[in-house]
């Protein structure tokens, strides 16, 4: 799919971190898809990061109006996720990322088109990643 491997970077980062590139990925970069969410944001107060991440994603899945894509994808993101070996908000924010960049290439017409979406989604998560390493000073 791509050369980039995200997962090795997602257990350097702080939670803070974590927490604002599953915001990214969810409330921005999902808009390639077609897709617009608006979290329940009531159910988002107070929480730690590590909650909050897992909230989001809980409201973001819940929200999928396809549950036949939204399976199909899961699956793929799912089981790539799985074979990275995190855990906690790691694995979660891994899943997310695998999952909202297999989500991108909806207007794919043919196997090369999909594959040049999933790397631009790839690169693009790659680059909110180190701009977030720099705000909290990890080195990749």
């Amino acid at each position: 799919m791509s050369n980039l491997e995200l997962h090795k970077y997602f257990p350097k980062l702080p939670e803070a971190a974590l927490k604002e590139f599953a915001e990214w990925c969810i409330l921005e970069q999902v808009k390639s898809a077609g897709i617009e969410f608006t979290p329940d944001l009531s159910k988002l107060e107070n929480l730690i990061p590590n909650e909050y991440i897992w909230q989001l994603i809980d409201q973001f899945m819940k929200s999928r109006p396809d549950p036949i894509k939204t399976g199909l994808v899961s699956a793929m993101a799912g089981q790539e996720a799985d074979s990275h070996g995190l855990i906690g908000s790691a694995i979660m924010v891994d899943f997310l990322s695998l999952y909202v960049k297999y989500l991108i290439p909806e207007n794919g017409t043919t196997p090369e088109e999909a594959k040049t979406l999933i790397t631009e989604a790839a690169i693009q998560q790659y680059e909110k990643l180190s701009e977030l390493a720099d705000k909290y000073n990890v080195t990749f």
